[in-house]
């Protein structure tokens, strides 16, 4: 594993200098996607690594990370947000793990979090259909050759900065074990996350995030979504129970989900 390159791939939005690969501790080769309404590509080295810029006028964070993806050269690919922090030495961490799993073509790290709010892997586990939907992009890691030469790709239609606010990551996951490809869970940490970061994409449990959420659904599911929306609304009630009534949730998901199979032709 130690002849493989490993190379961090950034997903950020309005970057006016290039002073965030210093700012996230990057410590391998990197890639820098920006949307930031100008379009070049500009090269530079920090601490001896090389960080490629490539600044686009387009939004969606799925074409971010796409490009991200088709300008990959690297054996180990990171994924990264411009909220993230890496610890010292995450390159071999994450070198290692692979080691450790020698099946895997993706992994899903820790994320460290001064207030835990995601899920915490404690032991190596595979990923299947029945965990998959807990994990973000932020978290993975991957080798190119497997996931590239598959043409997965993440969805233009989900995410920040498109038709529907959130859920390309889980798509891309989705994709993924569709595709046979091997996904495990390590109990590592690559990198803290900035829990006070505003998000891109959650305004708060309004009525488009019931009908971006119904959405997701009748897209990962088109038999059963009814059903998985139903499951959402009883099981995350108290979440969301402050800000608005679960029949008025339910009711919201099932118009996403409705104009998602109509629109999409499902």
């Amino acid at each position: 594993m130690n002849t493989m390159k490993t190379e961090t791939l950034i997903a950020t939005i309005d970057q006016k200098d290039k002073l965030l690969p210093e700012k996230m501790n990057i410590q391998t080769d990197t890639v820098v996607a920006n949307q930031c309404g100008r379009i070049s590509k500009e090269e530079d080295y920090i601490n001896g690594h090389r960080v490629l810029y490539l600044n686009t006028a387009e939004r969606g964070v799925g074409k971010n990370r796409n490009l991200l993806l088709d300008n990959a050269s690297g054996d180990i690919c990171i994924m990264a947000d411009d909220d993230m922090r890496f610890v010292d030495g995450y390159k071999e961490i994450a070198e290692k793990a692979f080691e450790e799993c020698p099946l895997a073509d993706i992994l899903v790290f820790n994320l460290i979090e001064k207030k835990p709010k995601r899920y915490i892997n404690k032991k190596i586990i595979c990923v299947r259909w029945t965990n998959y939907a807990k994990y973000g992009a932020a978290r993975i890691a991957f080798k190119s050759e497997k996931v590239l030469s598959s043409g997965i790709r993440f969805s233009l239609l989900f995410g920040g900065g498109t038709v529907y606010g959130s859920g390309e990551d889980t798509i891309f996951l989705h994709d993924c074990l569709k595709k046979g490809l091997h996904i495990y869970a390590v109990p590592y940490a690559l990198a803290e996350i900035d829990q006070n970061a505003p998000s891109t994409w959650f305004k708060g449990y309004d009525e488009k995030f019931f009908h971006d959420k119904g959405a997701l659904y009748a897209c990962l599911h088109p038999a059963g979504w009814l059903f998985y929306a139903l499951r959402y609304v009883i099981k995350y009630r108290k979440q969301y129970g402050n800000y608005i009534p679960a029949l008025q949730a339910l009711k919201h998901m099932f118009i996403g989900g409705k104009e998602y199979i109509r629109e999409r032709k499902v």
